[in-house]
């Protein structure tokens, strides 16, 4: 591995550092610009699966878009292998939180990222990306005594309610 090839494969994870950003963030804009024009998703281990960079932009608007769900998507561990010098794969390690707030439900999991990516026009793209859940749980708000959201990127700027 030459030091150019580690240039490549921290450009890789900033990437995918971005996609996780603005899918919490609601970027739709930004993620948007992650992908290829003909990239494919595969989330849920094939639950939910998509063709074209706008289908899966549809997706993510319509399943993530409200501000009554708030996530956390984490991913670690990269193990990134460069293919050639404009194409790539990587696994990734994911842990992620979602708080449904209307529906009062907290989903906690783990899981494995595959992508493929694409170097175009000199920037790295995803072409390909979705997981398998090694793990899944739901746990209803009720059940936890005295648990409220105290910041919010929506609806407290960010801002804990706690001072």
């Amino acid at each position: 591995m030459t030091p150019d090839d580690l240039v490549e494969i921290e450009l890789i994870k900033r990437l995918k550092y971005k996609y996780l950003r603005c899918l919490d963030q609601k970027l739709w804009d930004d993620i948007e610009t992650c992908f290829t024009p003909d990239a494919t998703a595969r989330y849920g281990g094939g639950l939910y699966e998509f063709d074209g960079r706008d289908a899966i932009m549809a997706f993510l608007r319509s399943s993530m878009g409200t501000t009554a769900m708030l996530s956390s998507h984490r991913c670690h561990h990269p193990e990134i292998d460069l293919n050639g010098p404009d194409e790539a794969t990587g696994v990734w390690a994911l842990e992620d939180v979602v708080i449904l707030t209307d529906a009062q439900i907290n989903i906690q999991g783990a899981a494995f990222y595959t992508d493929r990516y694409v170097k175009q026009g000199g920037t790295w793209l995803i072409a390909h990306t979705g997981y398998k859940r090694s793990y899944e749980e739901l746990m209803p708000r009720s059940s936890i005594k005295g648990i409220r959201v105290t910041a919010d990127w929506w609806a407290t700027d960010g801002r804990s309610t706690l001072g």
